[in-house]
């Protein structure tokens, strides 16, 4: 039997709690390397490439990894705000798609954002980066599972790319497309198709291991959903606003957690405190409060990590 882990999108703020996290899981036991499959999406996909390239949660969360270190440190690093935006709308695609309910009602809103006009040269460079540092001989990880999710602009397909089905990229497009947020990014073109954040259409993707829970080849998930907040989460001010797009988030990895119980898998569920999310106010890109987000985290996760592993059996020593 195997175990797969699942990182969800959460922007900047989401990175920074996220690498809290696995350094406690590795902490308490169980490094997240070992995960049979990484499941990444948008800040999440991020975090997958540099843990399927074989780099230690620890050294990812504490920057002592020279490259990791690099890469946060980039000024060319996402900004707090977008930039203006462009007059096109290149996610049309996936309103159409909520309208014919493929996808959800925040899918089809984020189609209505306009064409972004950052720069994600950076999350490129990052997958240049560890592909040149790595032995596979190819433009990917050297983990043979290692999935990044982005949605196709015109469908709202969600393409899993690292999988053996999946259309093929180079890692840093791969990446820069799973974290193509809508009116922020503009999409990435791979072969012939465009694509953006995979978190427009699921913040976790967690339902894709849907396949290998049923085939008995995946038994065990481990779901670290930083935009996800289970039984709700109060806010006052600005941060209501961040509250509302947390909540339809929360209902889809809802669903996804439940379909993956009622399929027979065991699923340890980690989201962060209230106290991690007033550290991280009302926008999850403002960079300027990642130190908040890690002061809190190394207070919360310790509890929270050996709480979560408690409640849900911990994924097995091999």
């Amino acid at each position: 039997m195997g175990r797969a882990l699942v990182i969800g999108c959460g922007g900047t703020l989401g990175f920074a709690w996220t690498a809290a996290v696995l350094a406690e899981l590795e902490r308490q036991g169980w490094d997240p390397r070992t995960a049979d499959v990484l499941v990444g999406t948008s800040a999440g996909a991020e975090l997958v490439a540099l843990l399927g390239s074989g780099i230690s949660a620890g050294a990812i969360h504490d920057g002592s990894d020279r490259l990791v270190a690099t890469h946060l440190s980039s000024p060319r690093g996402p900004r707090a705000l977008p930039g203006l935006p462009r007059s096109a709308l290149p996610g049309l695609g996936l309103s159409r798609a909520a309208l014919a309910r493929r996808t959800d009602l925040l899918a089809g809103l984020a189609g209505l954002l306009p064409r972004g006009s950052g720069d994600a040269q950076w999350l490129v460079d990052l997958g240049d980066a560890l592909t040149a540092t790595g032995d596979t001989g190819r433009d990917w990880v050297a983990h043979p599972a290692t999935w990044l999710v982005a949605a196709d602009a015109r469908s709202g397909e969600r393409i899993p790319f690292g999988r053996a089905d999946a259309p093929h990229a180079p890692l840093g497009q791969a990446i820069a497309a799973s974290w193509a947020i809508p009116g922020w990014f503009p999409p990435v073109r791979i072969g012939d198709r465009a694509f953006l954040d995979g978190g427009t259409v699921s913040p976790t993707s967690a339902d894709l291991l849907l396949p290998r829970v049923g085939d008995g080849s995946i038994d065990e998930v481990v779901v670290v959903a930083p935009m996800s907040s289970h039984g709700g989460a109060p806010a006052r001010g600005l941060t209501r606003v961040e509250r509302l797009l947390r909540r339809p988030m929360t209902r889809r990895v809802d669903r996804e957690v439940a379909a993956l119980r009622a399929a027979g898998a065991r699923v340890v569920r980690i989201e962060p405190t209230l106290a991690d999310l007033d550290a991280m106010g009302a926008n999850f890109m403002d960079g300027s409060r990642v130190e908040h987000v890690r002061a809190a985290a190394a207070r919360t996760t310790p509890t929270l990590v050996a709480q979560r592993l408690r409640d849900h059996p911990a994924p097995r020593r091999r």
